[in-house]
């Protein structure tokens, strides 16, 4: 099963400041913003995610978008891959795979 998209995560301990400073930054505003939980910026069909009190981990990591992300799970348990429990969200279904080094590696299918 291939990925559909990919995307850039970055950690925030303060979602609006950092909103403001990209916005500043990228000239546009972002495309969708959740609360303190995540806003995201939709440039040239690239993504950049900020996580703030919805994110998985402190590191820089990327968002890598399945069809099926239980199917996906299933088959890198298969492989002997070390990945997370299923988490569903208000947005998304998402599991973390393990063995990524300095970044965090979420997969996830929309609800």
């Amino acid at each position: 099963m291939s990925a559909d998209k990919l995307a850039t995560v970055v950690p925030v301990d303060d979602l609006a400041a950092a909103v403001a400073w990209w916005e500043d930054l990228l000239g546009v505003e972002p495309t969708f913003v959740d609360g303190d939980r995540w806003a995201q910026f939709d440039l040239g069909g690239t993504r950049l995610a900020l996580a703030g009190a919805d994110r998985t981990d402190d590191r820089p990591g990327v968002l890598v978008k399945v069809p099926d992300v239980d199917a996906r799970r299933g088959e890198l348990l298969a492989a002997g891959v070390t990945v997370g429990e299923l988490e569903v969200g208000p947005h998304e279904t998402r599991c973390t795979v393990d063995g990524a080094g300095p970044v965090s590696v979420t997969l996830y299918s929309s609800s």
